[in-house]
């Protein structure tokens, strides 16, 4: 029986290209001069320091025009506050990988209410979708496509 797993998921060796790319772009910005501004990624966030809080609103772009290029989605990323101490302020990006179960059960009610002959079953941070043509698999696909998630949608493992 042919089926795939939906998955939510990015690349981390990716993330650590672009935000080095966003550091050296830092660097050679001429209003980043002489400030400690950078962008420090840990595990499943990415933290921006800087100067002011304004500084840290003109990374952001930068960041994202970076993770775009490298073939990231920017909604899988999750803007924090801004947190000034002192002399400097801090902003953390969380990053989200993995299907939440309440994510995971709205995909599948979304498939069952389209009324398609697919069974859609959560296993873990995944969807894992079945049926028995293939054309009724590209339908889901597509219709997931042109839903709004809330978070970037992969489709793997395809196997008919």
């Amino acid at each position: 029986m042919p089926s795939f797993d939906i998955v939510s998921e990015f690349d981390s060796h990716e993330v650590t290209n672009a935000v080095d790319q966003a550091n050296r772009e830092v660097g050679n910005r001429f209003d980043f001069k002489g400030s400690d501004a950078e962008f420090v990624y840990q595990e499943e966030s990415i933290v921006m320091k800087a100067e002011s809080a304004f500084q840290l609103q003109q990374m952001l772009p930068i960041l994202y025009s970076k993770m775009t290029k490298r073939g990231i989605d920017i909604g899988c990323m999750e803007s924090g506050n801004v947190e000034t101490a002192g002399k400097g302020a801090q902003q953390s990006i969380d990053l989200k990988q993995g299907l939440d179960t309440p994510t995971a059960k709205k995909i599948v009610k979304m498939i069952k209410d389209k009324k398609m002959k697919v069974q859609a079953s959560i296993q873990g941070e995944k969807v894992r979708v079945t049926g028995k043509k293939r054309d009724d698999l590209q339908q889901v696909i597509q219709m997931l496509k042109e839903e709004d998630v809330g978070q970037p949608l992969q489709f793997d493992n395809f196997r008919d």
